[in-house]
């Protein structure tokens, strides 16, 4: 018996030693297993754990700025903050300085006014149970620095602030449409959501940084561990062609346009003539980008296109012109025009003016002249193909969000009769303006820019820099001419059309529109005030400067004053911004000149020639030759401008009050001081005084007031 129970044991331990040693080799199995592969259960386990020993934080790289053409900030990134509240006592190591919020009752009393929130809301944040911290909702963020400071006097424990950045508008209803704006997500992260700000977000944005370190059980930075840190990017800088004081001269006369008018909305764009550049452009109503107080998020200027009416009549005419078949001593019979269908279409005042010239036609804004002109002489394909050489019918290419192309639908002869005269299509107002370019540049179409440059903030580089671009000849110099003619006679000739718009020097040109409104389910609208008034215009005639557009939806009784009156203070501020006041009509001894180059040459050589042409000048420095000069070389000016010569010895700082900005800058740039200006106009303060040495670095701060 006893030899048979220990041949059992022997037995069940060669069992137990054999199923200890399978388990065994399992668990090296499984330990080897886990050390030598990458996933177990599809679980990577070395990012598990990195999880939970690492944390990464995100350093946001900062947005960049934008800016007018003249460095005004139009937006910017400025510090914000989140109000936090410690509640774990365990923060508190010495109770004589207390990190965690004592006193809740005291806290939120204080808090209260201060964030305008109830006391017992704020008190039922800082009542939670179990929690490290807590946030006090929408009124705890975006603080700014004065809010921020209140709170910090109230000299409160376990308050903290977490900083981040929001875009701010400095100017606030300003270029709105072209800026845009932006907003912060609950990551606190920036996102351009219109203008500028929508189209240019990734460039803009930059690229975020990270900060990466071992963290404790309570997420914090354990201390003499390694810190990896891989530095923000920030956004590049964008510098738009905006001219801030054209930009106010826009803005305040569609402020001053309502008095006595009502519409629904009312748009004017200003391009610079010779280059293409916009200077300016608004919608009324606009909005205040740091409010967002948006009724139409789409920019008038390239989102809407509407029937431009008789402005398009400039554009017909010169189809007519290049395609050979203009004369304008042709006449008809004006009035009501009768279709071969039997549709009668009408001038703006159907029982017309008798017979009339197709010149005389276009200064009348005769519908009928256009239908005659295109039944004898045209077809729909030669208007169709010049409107788009003009750009009608596709995109500029402006950097702007939610560019259309409007349409140039027109088959039949009443569709094509319209056409000719801007109903049944419909264009953009920066279509309108680039159509107008071959008539300030010699017949060359430009394309027009809203971006001056784009600059690394950090490298100062210059990334980007557009200047004028041609697209290609669409007129020749004698259509360019002849078309001139007829906007002057339009606007100055007696008894017509663009007559409102008449200043009494006469360099403001133009062709005036009106379009009936259409209905969605076809036809037009009839009553007196559904229209569309427009103008186009180029000021001033004897050298172009800047190409405006305007139109106004719904004008009060039809009427063509708020336009007129908004166009005419405008060029009235234009004048005197660029030096050269409105003449009267007795001022006839006006005269242009154009700039000769003086740079190298003995001043007293130079200045008997410009006396002798009746030139005003200014000399800078005591030295007898000229070294810079404003304007420069082939700028052309009239003989009530002012020249400046500077010369190559003792120049100091000039007394530049009364200048218009434009011109103060530009002079002291060229005497490499570094100007700031503050305002729109012309200077009323300088901060440097006249006479003042020029060292290297200087700066000095021009104070403005729009005066005029």
């Amino acid at each position: 018996m006893k030899k048979r129970k220990k041949k059992n044991n022997i037995k069940y331990s060669k069992i137990f030693i054999l199923l200890s040693l399978f388990l065994f080799v399992i668990m090296i199995a499984r330990l080897l297993q886990l050390g030598l592969s990458k996933k177990i259960d599809n679980i990577n386990l070395q990012e598990l754990a990195s999880k939970r020993t690492t944390k990464t934080e995100v350093i946001p790289a900062e947005r960049g700025n934008i800016y007018s053409k003249d460095g005004d900030i139009l937006a910017q990134n400025v510090s914000s903050y989140k109000l936090i509240a410690y509640l774990d006592p365990k923060r508190t190591t010495d109770e004589d300085k207390p990190q965690h919020v004592v006193d809740k009752e005291k806290t939120a009393e204080a808090l209260a006014p201060i964030l305008q929130m109830d006391k017992e809301e704020i008190l039922k944040n800082l009542q939670k149970e179990n929690v490290y911290q807590t946030e006090f909702g929408s009124h705890g963020k975006n603080l700014n620095e004065l809010t921020k400071q209140k709170i910090e006097d109230l000299n409160l424990p376990g308050l903290d602030f977490i900083e981040s950045f929001r875009r701010y508008y400095p100017k606030g209803d300003f270029a709105s449409y072209v800026v845009g704006y932006a907003k912060e997500n609950e990551e606190d992260e920036i996102t351009g959501e219109m203008g500028i700000e929508k189209y240019y977000d990734k460039l803009l944005k930059g690229k975020n940084g990270t900060r990466t370190y071992q963290k404790d059980l309570k997420g914090y930075h354990i201390a003499n561990t390694k810190i990896l840190k891989k530095d923000a990017i920030s956004g590049k800088d964008i510098y738009l062609t905006i001219d801030s004081n054209v930009q106010f001269f826009v803005e305040q006369a569609l402020n001053n346009s309502d008095v006595g008018y009502d519409w629904d909305w009312f748009h004017i764009t200003i391009l610079d003539a010779k280059d293409g550049s916009v200077l300016a452009t608004s919608t009324s109503p606009s909005f205040d980008p740091n409010v967002r107080n948006i009724t139409n998020y789409l920019d008038l200027a390239v989102a809407s296109p509407y029937e431009p009416g008789s402005t398009m009549k400039t554009f017909t005419y010169m189809a007519a012109m290049e395609n050979g078949v203009y004369d304008g001593n042709e006449t008809y019979e004006s009035g009501v025009y009768t279709t071969s269908d039997g549709t009668q279409i009408g001038d703006w005042d159907r029982s017309g003016w008798g017979r009339l010239t197709f010149d005389k036609g276009y200064a009348m804004s005769s519908n009928v002249g256009v239908i005659n002109i295109i039944n004898r002489h045209m077809n729909s394909m030669m208007l169709r193909q010049y409107f788009k050489r003009l750009g009608f019918g596709r995109k500029t290419g402006i950097t702007l969000p939610n560019e259309q192309t409007g349409s140039l639908n027109f088959k039949y002869e009443t569709e094509i009769f319209n056409a000719g005269f801007g109903q049944g299509i419909t264009t953009t107002p920066i279509q309108n303006v680039q159509a107008m370019t071959p008539l300030t540049n010699d017949g060359i179409l430009l394309r027009p820019y809203i971006v001056k440059k784009i600059v690394d903030p950090e490298t100062k580089e210059t990334i980007l820099e557009n200047t004028k671009d041609e697209s290609e000849r669409v007129a020749s110099t004698t259509t360019v001419q002849k078309i001139l003619s007829l906007m002057d006679d339009c606007v100055n000739g007696y008894g017509n059309t663009g007559s409102g718009y008449r200043i009494s020097s006469g360099e403001l040109i133009g062709k005036t529109g009106t379009a009936q409104i259409s209905e969605n389910g076809g036809g037009y609208l009839t009553g007196q005030s559904d229209i569309i008034s427009s103008f186009a215009g180029i000021y001033p005639k004897s050298d172009p400067q800047v190409i405006i557009y305007a139109s106004v939806k719904r004008p009060t009784a039809g009427s063509q004053k708020p336009i007129s009156n908004a166009v005419k203070e405008i060029v009235g501020n234009l004048a005197k911004y660029y030096g050269h006041e409105q003449e009267t009509d007795n001022s006839l001894d006006i005269k242009d000149y154009k700039v000769e180059s003086y740079i190298n040459k003995k001043l007293d050589t130079v200045k008997p020639r410009l006396d002798n042409n009746g030139l005003s000048y200014n000399i800078l420095g005591t030295g007898s030759k000229i070294v810079k000069q404003i304007p420069d070389e082939g700028s052309v000016i009239t003989n009530k401008d002012t020249i400046f010569l500077i010369t190559n010895e003792n120049v100091t700082v000039p007394n530049v009050v009364g200048l218009s900005s434009k011109v103060a800058k530009n002079l002291l740039e060229k005497l490499n001081i570094k100007v700031n200006l503050d305002g729109v106009g012309y200077v009323v303060e300088q901060s440097v005084g006249e006479g003042t040495n020029i060292s290297n670095d200087m700066e000095i701060n021009l104070k403005l007031n729009p005066k005029f």
